[in-house]
């Protein structure tokens, strides 16, 4: 399968793709709103609440605008890369769940529940402390690929 037809066919299975797809897919975070399926050699991941995809796209879209200075991002439209948007969606969600339980967090385990959380206690999702959220957005380490020719040769 080419990769227009790829991404012809995955908006026609998913035409509610969760924002958040990179951060699930990394097992850093989870969602009870989230449905995981594969199509072909890829997990995709659809969010099962149109109120929920409306509230994580408002928060995506302010985590990527306040994180223009901390990952050094001249242009506001300017296009992510693949670590940029990891760094985004992990280090924002584990951030803000920093913000709530006070300690650093390894995991999210319900991304849902941690923004009607956050929502209770900071009101709006504009309120959120973007500041702290930012220290752990610049911070954030991404998990190196397994070099499988080792695994391979130890064999």
């Amino acid at each position: 399968m080419d990769e227009q037809q790829y991404k012809s066919t995955y908006q026609n299975i998913n035409p509610h793709r969760c924002v958040f797809e990179k951060a699930i897919n990394s097992r850093v975070c989870n969602c009870c709103k989230a449905r995981r399926f594969n199509l072909a050699d890829r997990e995709g991941v659809a969010c099962n609440s149109k109120n929920g995809l409306n509230r994580c796209t408002q928060l995506i879209c302010l985590l990527r605008e306040k994180a223009r200075f901390a990952l050094q991002r001249k242009e506001v439209d300017q296009v992510l890369g693949h670590a940029q948007e990891i760094k985004i969606q992990n280090g924002g969600l584990l951030g803000l769940q920093s913000q709530i339980q006070g300690a650093d967090p390894e995991k999210v385990e319900d991304i849902d529940t941690l923004l009607t959380i956050a929502e209770d206690k900071f009101q709006i999702i504009d309120d959120f402390p973007y500041s702290q959220i930012m220290q752990i957005i610049s911070t954030y380490k991404i998990r190196k690929r397994r070099d499988h020719s080792k695994s391979k040769k130890q064999k």
